[in-house]
């Protein structure tokens, strides 16, 4: 063994700590468990012997070994890619969508969770290196929280209010609130819909969130999310019991209505809010000059 050996041995540790602490079956069941688990910790091995074998190529001043980072970013994207093409195909399935918004949000957070891992192993190796193990030691554990905090994204909940307006007809419409869902005619299908069925309203905290909500990506999220948490009353080939959401096209209101087997307005509430904000999603209408008081086109 040389000089660099447990360095890089101790970059390598951290660096797959880091993939395994960001690595979460939650309750969409994404990645399956266990062996879409097995394969983005093989990926994090591999980023994480990246990252430590990094630092002694460089004190080596052997700086072509660098260029096998850019190797491994064009690897990472397959990794993108990967998940993409994954997705999309099971997206077919589900009975509410995740959308190509939701599923693009995903892949892009999987590929960035591995540079996050190239990252923390190279600084606690370099660390390590300069230093002490001790030194090393807390530059992991820095990095490992900054890691955490970068992939930790918005959650709707910061940027709406969200109220339960239970549904009602008026005619063959259906509406939540004042926000008009869908026609209904079949008197059976409107029993079902009022006895299994939900209403929310979100409220947008500012003008730029009004956009966002807009979106149709960010919307089917929405649907999604609370489908798989709390079940969906329907099947397929079911066209007027599918979850919908809807906007009011005066205040910038969002109208969502779902159909789902447990019908807790709490807990549905706290998984709205739990949504993550798409990055695809956001606009910021406000920081455009045009929008900006007392200044004009250019």
């Amino acid at each position: 063994m040389n000089e660099y050996t447990y360095p890089i041995l101790f970059g390598l540790v951290f660096g797959v700590m880091t993939r395994v602490y960001m690595l979460r079956t939650d309750y969409r069941q994404y990645p399956t468990y266990l062996h879409g688990k097995i394969i983005h910790i093989a990926l994090g091995f591999i980023a994480a012997g990246l990252g430590a074998v990094a630092v002694p190529s460089i004190m080596e001043q052997e700086f072509t070994a660098i260029t096998f980072l850019t190797i491994a970013a064009s690897q990472f994207r397959d990794v993108r890619n990967m998940e993409r093409n994954t997705l999309t195909e099971l997206d077919h399935f589900e009975l509410v969508k995740r959308g190509s918004t939701y599923i693009e949000g995903i892949a892009v957070a999987f590929e960035s969770r591995n540079y996050l891992v190239i990252f923390t192993s190279f600084a606690s190796t370099f660390a390590y290196l300069v230093w002490n193990v001790w030194a090393g030691i807390l530059t992991g554990i820095i990095a490992v929280i900054i890691s955490k905090r970068l992939m930790a994204g918005g959650r709707l909940k910061d940027i709406v209010d969200i109220e339960f307006h239970k549904p009602r007809f008026e005619g063959a419409g259906l509406y939540v609130d004042n926000i008009y869902i869908m026609n209904i005619g079949l008197p059976a299908r409107q029993e079902e819909v009022l006895k299994y069925g939900m209403g929310f309203i979100l409220k947008p905290k500012n003008f730029n969130v009004r956009s966002t909500i807009a979106n149709l990506g960010q919307r089917q999220a929405i649907l999604h999310d609370v489908s798989t948490a709390l079940g969906v009353y329907r099947d397929s080939g079911t066209p007027a019991l599918v979850p919908l959401a809807k906007r009011d096209l005066d205040d910038g209101r969002v109208g969502v209505f779902v159909l789902p087997q447990e019908k807790d307005i709490e807990k549905a509430i706290a998984v709205i809010g739990q949504v993550p904000t798409l990055e695809n999603a956001i606009r910021m209408p406000t920081e455009a000059k045009a929008n900006k008081k007392g200044r004009r086109l250019e």
